[in-house]
């Protein structure tokens, strides 16, 4: 109980804003695992599940039910991220990335839309689960997506987590959440640099992929 107490308690204040111990290591994990993503890392997934798994102290100590469902949400995606990563590094010894087809970014699209929709109108229903429904509710899902596309090693996965970051830099910064803004900020210069590395990656994958194949012709 003591370890659980210390997460609860508070680490220090910004602007005013109370800031507890578990919230700031698993914003801090949840960076550490887009960090790791970048560098196509399957350590990735764990340090987004213990991120996941401390969240869940930071709102149950704010007694927010909604939030500690959508990190169960979060954990359960991550386990399998995970899982299909070290299938992938069993069969081809490296984490492959790619663009994902017109058809997967269609339904990987689709499925925000709808899942926003549907995750808001639940929200919006059952005001307890959020306090702001419609951009919670985009940022919830499109979380999700990204983590979906990451798992797939697509590199739409980058671009989905800028789509969360442009709501939800202002929408932190809006409600006074100084702490949550500047997380944000630093997730969306990670993912800068996360596209820019996939992106270069997936340049080499095909350059080897044509040399191959100029190679068996010859």
């Amino acid at each position: 109980m003591s370890a659980l107490n210390w997460l609860s308690g508070q680490a220090f204040s910004v602007l005013g804003q109370h800031i507890i111990w578990s919230d700031m290591i698993g914003n801090v994990l949840g960076l550490a695992a887009l960090a790791l993503g970048w560098r196509r890392s399957v350590w990735s997934w764990p340090a987004q599940l213990l991120s996941g798994l401390i969240l869940v102290v930071a709102y149950a100590t704010a007694h927010l039910s909604g939030g500690i469902g959508k990190q169960l949400v979060v954990i359960t995606v991550a386990l399998w991220g995970w899982a299909r990563w070290r299938r992938g590094l069993r069969a081809e010894g490296d984490v492959a990335v790619r663009f994902a087809s017109w058809r997967e970014r269609g339904l990987l699209a689709a499925g925000l839309a709808l899942g926003t929709l549907l995750v808001g109108g639940l929200f919006t229903a059952y005001p307890a689960l959020s306090w702001n429904p419609w951009p919670d509710a985009y940022i919830f899902v499109g979380t999700l997506a990204a983590m979906v596309a990451q798992a797939r090693g697509w590199v739409e996965f980058w671009f989905a987590w800028l789509a969360v970051d442009l709501v939800g830099v202002p929408l932190a910064f809006s409600s006074g959440l100084v702490f949550s803004a500047l997380v944000y900020v630093v997730y969306f210069i990670l993912v800068i640099a996360g596209m820019r590395a996939w992106w270069l990656r997936t340049r080499v994958l095909r350059t080897r992929t044509g040399s191959v194949l100029e190679g068996a012709a010859a």
